[in-house]
């Protein structure tokens, strides 16, 4: 990107966040992250201490929590935020330089953090993520707030919007292209140019594609059906069973992202083992990536189409693809990327500071 394209971004991004209300210590959004870092800050979130709800799956999510830290640990940073139930633990498999000792109400950091590891925005989290109506909205409002006193406390910077999204439901390539399911225009009352103007309003985004979840009703994540592995590149799931929603989808893709390069993955999907039927499962899913600006974390599942996507994807990209084992978590609905918050830059620095003032 050419000097005067930085600046012109820099100063769209700027009168941006004056006319969306954010004032000048919340919205500096980071733009010390557009030029690629060698190592991203990838924030994890144990069980909530006593927490019956994930007590099932408590063993799975450790191990898969510990097996993909020790793969962060080689490429990227990685912090785990943990309460007194599991700090010690963390600490045991990881040592104490990867584990804070605070607590999350929930382990799925993507959906309830700020979006957009280059300018980072937080969108206040759904209610469907904690079961959904107004008890959901209670909950979902709870569970951000306490991520939103640690940022506080340890002196990030960020915009702020209060329209309705999760993380999972925000996929971009950090260069002004983003992907949203409709859900975003139905939670927010919006029609799609207004949906799309919010958008980029709130983000800085230049480009905004809306497209029907593979599934109604639920999540309705984006990241189920999409990822950006470059600037305006985007694997999607090969829809070979339903070619009726594949043309849709590609439509609404080619429509909100001109120029728009687009690659189908090989898509498995294994709906047999569910942990809790409002979420579906994300077992064959290769979409829900974790793509940093030098990686792409790659999930696995133990079945031979593991391959396939490896291959296919590391002929796509100039990213080192690294598959990360997700056999064990992803009949909770989620994975590789649904677990991982990204930091970069000074945001980086000032949690990790934070979190070693703490142990």
């Amino acid at each position: 990107m050419s000097f005067g394209g930085d600046f012109m971004r820099a100063v769209l991004i700027i009168v941006i966040m004056l006319f969306s209300g954010c004032s000048a210590g919340e919205a500096d959004p980071g733009l010390e992250g557009n030029a690629p870092m060698a190592r991203e800050l990838i924030v994890l979130a144990a069980s909530p201490d006593g927490d019956g709800y994930y007590q099932g799956m408590a063993s799975e999510i450790f191990q898969f929590h510990v097996a993909f830290a020790r793969e962060l640990q080689k490429h990227d940073d990685v912090l785990i935020l943990a309460g007194d139930d599991h700090y010690d633990d963390y600490v045991g498999a990881l040592g104490a330089a990867s584990v804070a000792r605070i607590e999350m109400y929930d382990i799925w950091m993507r959906d309830f953090s700020p979006q957009n590891a280059a300018a980072q925005v937080m969108f206040r989290y759904t209610a469907e993520g904690q079961g959904g109506g107004q008890k959901g909205q209670r909950e979902a409002d709870i569970v951000q707030a306490g991520l939103s006193d640690v940022l506080k406390k340890a002196g990030l910077r960020y915009g702020e919007t209060n329209f309705l999204n999760d993380g999972g439901n925000f996929v971009d390539d950090g260069a002004g292209n983003v992907v949203l399911s409709r859900k975003f225009l139905r939670d927010n009352a919006l029609t799609e140019t207004d949906g799309r103007t919010a958008i980029q309003h709130a983000t800085g985004a230049v480009n905004v594609a809306f497209i029907e979840a593979d599934e109604q009703g639920g999540l309705e994540h984006a990241d189920a059906v999409v990822a950006f592995i470059d600037e305006n590149v985007l694997v999607v799931n090969a829809y070979l069973d339903d070619p009726a929603y594949s043309a849709s989808l590609r439509s609404d893709l080619e429509y909100g992202l001109p120029g728009v390069m687009i690659h189908e993955i090989v898509a498995p999907y294994d709906a047999t083992e569910i942990y809790d039927t409002r979420f579906g499962s994300a077992c064959g899913l290769y979409t829900n990536m974790l793509v940093t600006p030098e990686r792409i974390y790659l999930p696995q599942f133990g079945i031979p189409e593991d391959a396939l996507a490896l291959a296919s994807l590391r002929e796509w990209t100039r990213r080192d693809v690294i598959p990360v084992m997700s056999a064990k978590v992803c009949r909770m609905g989620g994975g590789v990327r649904c677990m991982s918050w990204q930091l970069r830059g000074e945001n980086a620095l000032k949690l990790k500071a934070y979190a070693a003032s703490l142990n």
